[in-house]
């Protein structure tokens, strides 16, 4: 089994233990979303798709299990290192690229290692297209606008 699908299973078990279907829904939906966006700009900027896929998949791990966003960027990396060191998937300096990633992720306006600005990328790729209805945030607006002119959208 790959790391990644390892990982996956892993987070999937996490999030079925949510009691409200729709919350359980949307955390899937969003951290597959976010995965997969993240794989797609790794490849294009020729980062690692797995590494990125990973960080992506646990990046709002503790805000689902807790069912609070405070200070969830920096409590998600802590959570990240720990689940990474039980299923031992990664080597000390992918953890670190991982928790980095997701420590950060939230801050939107700061420019980070081109790992944690991937995060941050594919975050805003899933928040502002997958319901092109609802307006982007003004904090995600220049980073969405960036990658817009990046991928030629």
């Amino acid at each position: 089994m790959s790391r990644l699908k390892e990982l996956r299973k892993y987070v999937d078990a996490e999030i079925n233990k949510m009691e409200d279907p729709d919350k359980r829904t949307s955390a899937i939906a969003h951290l597959y979303g976010v995965s997969l966006a993240a794989t797609m700009i790794a490849k294009k900027r020729g980062l690692d798709p797995e590494i990125a896929s990973m960080a992506a998949m646990l990046h709002d791990l503790h805000a689902y299990k807790t069912g609070s966003y405070d200070d969830h960027a920096h409590k998600g990396a802590d959570l990240a290192r720990e689940i990474l060191g039980e299923l031992k998937l990664t080597d000390g300096t992918e953890t670190d690229m991982i928790c980095s990633a997701i420590y950060h992720h939230d801050d939107k306006l700061v420019v980070d290692s081109p790992m944690d600005e991937l995060l941050k990328d594919a975050d805003v790729i899933d928040h502002c297209l997958k319901d092109s209805s609802k307006a982007v945030k003004e904090k995600e607006q220049a980073r969405f606008d960036k990658l817009c002119a990046e991928f030629g959208m």
